[in-house]
C-alpha cells in the first residue's frame, strides 16, 4: 500500500500559482508554477481586478502538472493546505457565483461616499488624531466602493470573503477561512482572532454583515476536504483532507522559523516586509494592527514597505530590458546578471539615494507619499540605480526593525529572509552590512508553501504544535556574514542621511499633491 507521507501546499501570488509537494522534513520534491498574465486588468485608472476563476483554473492546471510530471505522486498526497495573497476581496450572490471581478489588493479605487459612523465614534476617532486614518480605512474598503459606485452587485452579494475563503469553497464546498487569512478591510478583531463583536465600530463602518463572511478556523485545524468535482479537476483523491493555514506572509513568516520575537521575518517580496512573531498582541505602529500569525496564539508585528521589491521589477522593464534578454540568452536569471554588474559599485552606490516610498502605506507614509531618488550626478549608472534602490529598501527595512524593537523592548538578533528577491546574493549581502547582523537565507525560497505545510503537517497529527513541527521543516540556508567596513559605511549613512529624509521631503510631496489633484 503507498504510505501517504507528502503534503501539498498552493501558493495563490498575484502573479502566478505555485503547487508544492513537501515531504515530513520540509524538504520540497515538486513544484509547478502557473503564471497568472496578466496579474490584474486596470479598466480605469487606480483599477486591479482579475477574473475569480482564472486563479481556480491556475491552481486545476498547477495540481495536474504535478501528476504529468510523477503520476504516482497523488497517491502519496495526505493533506492539502493553501495560502494566498491577502486583502483581495470577492463577492458572491445567492448562487455561490462571483458578481463582477475579484479586486486585488493592489486596487487603488476609492469610495466616493461611506457609511456614516456614530457621533460617539467620530469624537473619539478625532481626540486621538484617527480622523484621516478611519477616512482612509473606509473609502478603501472594496464594500464600501460596491455599495456607493455599484449599488445593484452590492444588493445581490450573499458572501463577502477574501481569495482564500472563495477557494476554500471551491474545494471543499463550504464557507470557511483561515483566522490567519483576515487581512483586508473587514470587521475583524485582530486581537481576539475573530469577527467583531456585534457592538464594534467597524459594522458601521464597512458595508458588510456577519452573515456575509465565512466562518473561521485557527491553523492546523480541518476546513474540510475535497469535493468530488474539485478533486476530478486537481486531479486529487475525493475527500482529502483540507487545512487552515494562512496568508502568504503569515505563511512565510512561519516557513523561516520565525517564531520567536528575537527572530525577524525579512521578506523581500512585492511588498517587502519584516515582521516579528510572539504570544502577545501588540501594536507596533500605533492603531494599526497586528496581524494573526499562521498558528494559533500567536501575532505577527509587521512593518511593510509597500511597493518592496515591485521596485526590482520595474527596474527591470523600464531600464534593464536588454539585461533580461540576455539573462534569457544565457538560461540564467536577470537578477544574476544585474548583481554581477553592482558588485563592483561601492557601499552607498557613490552618494545615490532611493526612498522607496512610492506608494501610502497603512498609516506610515501618508496619502501625499512619493519616492524619491536623490544624489544624482554624471558619475551614476544604470547599476547605480539598481543597486541604489537595494540599499532604500535595506534601510527602510531597518527603520521598520528599531520601530519594532522600540515598542517591544524585544532586541533583533536574528535575520532569516525569504521572498523572490532573497535570491540576489547582493541584496542578501547588503542586508546583512545594514542590519549588521548575518542575513540567513532559507532553505527553500518557498517558504509561504511550507508554512502552509507545517500546517498540514500538524492537522494531520504528525507533529504535536507548530513549533515543534516547525523545528523539524525548517533548515538553515545559505548565511551571509556582515562587512565590517560595509557596516560602518551603512550605518553612517542610515543615521545621517536616510532617517529623516521623508521628512523633509514631505512638505515637497503635500504640495505636489495639492498642486496636481
Amino acid at each position: 500500500m503507498t504510505e501517504l507521507d507528502r503534503l501539498l501546499a498552493i501558493d495563490i501570488g498575484t502573479q502566478s500559482v505555485r503547487a508544492l509537494v513537501f515531504d515530513r522534513e520540509g524538504m520540497l520534491h515538486a513544484r509547478v508554477q502557473v503564471p497568472i498574465e496578466p496579474p490584474y486588468h486596470a479598466p480605469e485608472p487606480g483599477y486591479a481586478e482579475q477574473d475569480a476563476n482564472v486563479f481556480w483554473l491556475a491552481m486545476a492546471s498547477a495540481c495536474r502538472r504535478l501528476h504529468e510530471n510523477e503520476p504516482a505522486l497523488g497517491q502519496r498526497i495526505a493533506g492539502l493546505a493553501l495560502t494566498a495573497q491577502r486583502a483581495t476581496s470577492v463577492f458572491v450572490d445567492a448562487e455561490d457565483e462571483p458578481i463582477g471581478p475579484v479586486i486585488s489588493w493592489l486596487d487603488q479605487r476609492r469610495a466616493g461616499t461611506v457609511p456614516a459612523l456614530p457621533r460617539l465614534w467620530r469624537t473619539l476617532f478625532a481626540g486621538l488624531g484617527l480622523t484621516t486614518t478611519i477616512d482612509t480605512f473606509q473609502r478603501a474598503a472594496p464594500a464600501n466602493w460596491r455599495a456607493a459606485h455599484a449599488p445593484d452587485a452590492h444588493r445581490r452579494t450573499r458572501r463577502a470573503v477574501l481569495l482564500s475563503g472563495y477557494l476554500v469553497h471551491r474545494l471543499t464546498g463550504v464557507w470557511r477561512d483561515s483566522v490567519s487569512a483576515q487581512v483586508g478591510y473587514l470587521p475583524f478583531d485582530y486581537k481576539r482572532r475573530r469577527w467583531a463583536s456585534r457592538f464594534d465600530w467597524k459594522w458601521r463602518a464597512v458595508a458588510i454583515e456577519r452573515k456575509q463572511l465565512p466562518d473561521l478556523v485557527e491553523p492546523g485545524e480541518p476546513l474540510g476536504a475535497l469535493t468530488a468535482s474539485a478533486a476530478e479537476a486537481l486531479g486529487l483523491a475525493r475527500d482529502l483532507p483540507v487545512f487552515s493555514a494562512g496568508a502568504d506572509k503569515a505563511c512565510e513568516v512561519l516557513g523561516c522559523g520565525a517564531i520567536t520575537p528575537e527572530t525577524a521575518c525579512v521578506s523581500l517580496g512585492t511588498t517587502a516586509t519584516i515582521n516579528t512573531c510572539r504570544d502577545v498582541y501588540r501594536e507596533v505602529t500605533r492603531f494599526v494592527p497586528a496581524y494573526p500569525a499562521a498558528m494559533p496564539a500567536r501575532f505577527t508585528d509587521e512593518i511593510q514597505i509597500y511597493r518592496g521589491f515591485w521596485l526590482v521589477s520595474w527596474f527591470k522593464h523600464e531600464f534593464a530590458l536588454d539585461t533580461i534578454d540576455a539573462a534569457a540568452r544565457e538560461q540564467r536569471a536577470a537578477e544574476a546578471l544585474l548583481d554581477e554588474r553592482i558588485a563592483p559599485i561601492a557601499p552607498g552606490s557613490d552618494g545615490l539615494f532611493v526612498l522607496p516610498t512610492w506608494s501610502p502605506g497603512v498609516r506610515i507614509p501618508g496619502p501625499e507619499a512619493r519616492g524619491a531618488m536623490v544624489g544624482f550626478t554624471d558619475i551614476h549608472t544604470r547599476a547605480h540605480v539598481y543597486r541604489s534602490i537595494l540599499e532604500g529598501l535595506a534601510f527602510a527595512l531597518r527603520e521598520g526593525r528599531e520601530r519594532i524593537e522600540k515598542r517591544t523592548k524585544t532586541p533583533i538578533t536574528r535575520l532569516r529572509v525569504s521572498g523572490g528577491g532573497s535570491q540576489s546574493d547582493q541584496a542578501m549581502q547588503i542586508l546583512a552590512d545594514v542590519f549588521a547582523l548575518p542575513a540567513e537565507r532559507a532553505h527553500t525560497h518557498e517558504t509561504s508553501g511550507l508554512g502552509a505545510a507545517i500546517n498540514a503537517a500538524v492537522g494531520l497529527g504528525w507533529y504535536a504544535d507548530h513549533a515543534s513541527a516547525a523545528q523539524v521543516m525548517v533548515h538553515e540556508g545559505t548565511r551571509f556574514e556582515p562587512n565590517p567596513a560595509a557596516v560602518a559605511t551603512y550605518d553612517e549613512l542610515y543615521r545621517e542621511i536616510f532617517v529623516g529624509l521623508y521628512d523633509r521631503l514631505k512638505p515637497v510631496f503635500s504640495r505636489t499633491r495639492e498642486i496636481l489633484n
